[in-house]
């Protein structure tokens, strides 16, 4: 009986682990208050948890966001929330999603629906009771899980035996699927790298190429945000040893330039590949002597911050620098006059790009990550009331100069020294 209630079922040997750790988040998270509000709302509401969160604890994944599904419409759901005490804002209620806020947690809860017309980018949608109907406009069966607060999975697609087979499944026609929104190429290629444990279906490759030039309808937001997600994988490492994976990711960002370089990392990069940021990951990929970072960052939307970051270490690498060039003396003025991450920067970009790893660099790396930024010690109080200078453009060059030369000593400087140029 066993054997064939698992045929019909798919029962898995982690069932009981799955729906300890969807109890575990329903009473350890304010999940719990969401529930309570959504099922309490009328005698047939109801709202699980949906997609990532799922396919994570299946997984055992650490679960890092909170998605939910719901039988109620985007105002309904309002007036639940409001019931409650709930705060909560109207992320993209045009596509049936709320978002609550209990907390620093968020939540997005979405009304079930069914698309009603696509464009590539965006679908119109028209709101349905019906769990299998919402279930089945996802992209993946791994997506299309739902479980109510107790861990009592619902799973029309059978995603989890497709998670415990590494099968990474299309719901529906793979070609309607990906024209519906061509980023689903991408979430395809990040699904596959972390979960399949098979080589790609022919097939399914043929028609993500005949349909990758619809990437170009997607805003620039949606991509970087998606290579982000990607990136941050445990799978990003396999992008190397995949070539058909590899192959899509350079057609669909040929700004990433040095993709095949990470075939060969040292050591150490190998080591710390999944500890360094996106921006500085992303700066190893795009910066190759030319104006393609210049491209990337006119073609994508980055924070001026981060731009600042990868032009900076742009223009430093531009000026062909070697090892010779990695002292305190030189490094020091770039940390005390543009930042401990701009040392830091360049240093690990150094680090990886290395054909062998220099424990030199990864001295240095560990000495700035750990300094104090120094304060000048002399300041123009000091020059106006002991030398006598008087407030304007002599006391501000000889300040500069001061400063210089305490920079390049090692963040040290004599009174002789400060005299001298006082009185020079």
């Amino acid at each position: 009986m066993d054997k064939l209630l698992d045929k019909i079922f798919f029962r898995s040997k982690n069932l009981d682990y799955i729906s300890q750790n969807i109890k575990k988040i329903t009473q350890e998270t304010s999940a719990y208050k969401i529930f309570q509000a959504i099922n309490n709302f009328n005698e047939t509401s109801e709202v699980r948890y949906v997609g990532g969160c799922i396919r994570k604890i299946i997984k055992k994944e650490q679960v890092d966001d909170i998605d939910l599904a719901t039988n109620l419409i985007p105002s309904e759901v309002c007036d639940a929330l409001k019931k409650n005490n709930i705060n909560f804002y109207e992320t993209g209620i045009d596509h049936g999603t709320i978002t609550a806020i209990i907390g620093d947690q968020k939540y997005e809860i979405t009304s079930l629906r069914k698309d009603v017309s696509t464009d590539g980018r965006h679908a119109k949608v028209q709101y349905s009771l019906d769990w299998k109907e919402d279930s089945n406009r996802r992209d993946f069966s791994i997506n299309a899980i739902y479980s109510d607060k107790d861990g009592n999975l619902f799973d029309p697609h059978y995603g989890k035996k497709d998670l415990e087979s590494g099968t990474v499944k299309f719901i529906g026609n793979p070609e309607e699927r990906i024209q519906e929104d061509y980023l689903r190429i991408l979430r395809y290629l990040r699904f596959f790298l972390n979960y399949s444990n098979n080589k790609h279906e022919l097939e399914i490759f043929r028609t993500i190429k005949r349909n990758i030039g619809g990437i170009s309808k997607l805003s620039s937001e949606r991509l970087i945000e998606e290579l982000k997600k990607l990136t941050k994988s445990d799978g990003f490492i396999k992008l190397f040893k995949d070539k058909e994976s590899l192959e899509l990711i350079e057609i669909i960002f040929p700004q990433l330039k040095n993709l095949q370089s990470f075939k060969k990392l040292n050591a150490y990069a190998q080591k710390n590949l999944s500890k360094i940021d996106f921006i500085l990951l992303i700066s190893l990929l795009i910066i190759d002597g030319t104006d393609n970072a210049d491209y990337f960052l006119y073609k994508f939307k980055i924070s001026n911050k981060n731009q600042k970051r990868i032009k900076f270490v742009d223009s430093f690498y531009k000026q062909k620098v070697n090892i010779n060039y990695f002292t305190e003396k030189n490094l020091n003025k770039i940390f005390y006059f543009n930042g401990r991450q701009a040392v830091t920067d360049i240093i690990s970009f150094k680090l990886f790009i290395s054909k062998k790893l220099e424990k030199k660099l990864v001295k240095l790396l560990d000495f700035y990550n750990s300094k104090t930024t120094p304060t000048l010690p002399v300041g123009a109080n000091i020059l106006m009331s002991k030398y006598n200078i008087p407030e304007g453009k002599v006391l501000g060059n000889k300040l500069r100069m001061i400063e210089e030369i305490w920079v390049q000593n090692g963040f040290q400087i004599s009174d002789k020294q400060v005299q001298k140029i006082a009185k020079g």
